[in-house]
């Protein structure tokens, strides 16, 4: 181990929820939401069926092309997602102020 230059090793235990629907497209969607103390309040969401993730807050889900190109999907499927994820995602708490 004393080959690694540590920024952080933390750990911490998290609430996970995992869902899975079907858009108003037939678009099929499994997540798994994370809520942890870091990331400011913000959500881990990952994709369960490509794998993909990311850290995501309000503000992320108000920038156009973001969803599309986090999780590469088309225009139709992120706006789907985006509506969902409006739902859960919640405000931002900054606890570190």
């Amino acid at each position: 181990m004393s080959d690694f230059d540590f920024l952080y090793d933390h750990t911490e235990d998290t609430s996970t929820r995992f869902v899975c629907f079907i858009s108003p497209s037939m678009c099929r969607f499994d997540l798994a939401i994370l809520n942890t103390n870091r990331f400011y309040g913000k959500k881990l969401i990952i994709n369960l069926q490509s794998g993909k993730s990311a850290v995501i807050g309000p503000d992320d889900l108000d920038e156009e092309g973001y969803l599309e190109h986090v999780f590469k999907l088309g225009e139709e499927e992120a706006e789907e997602l985006r509506s969902f994820l409006y739902q859960i995602v919640g405000t931002v708490n900054f606890t570190d102020i």
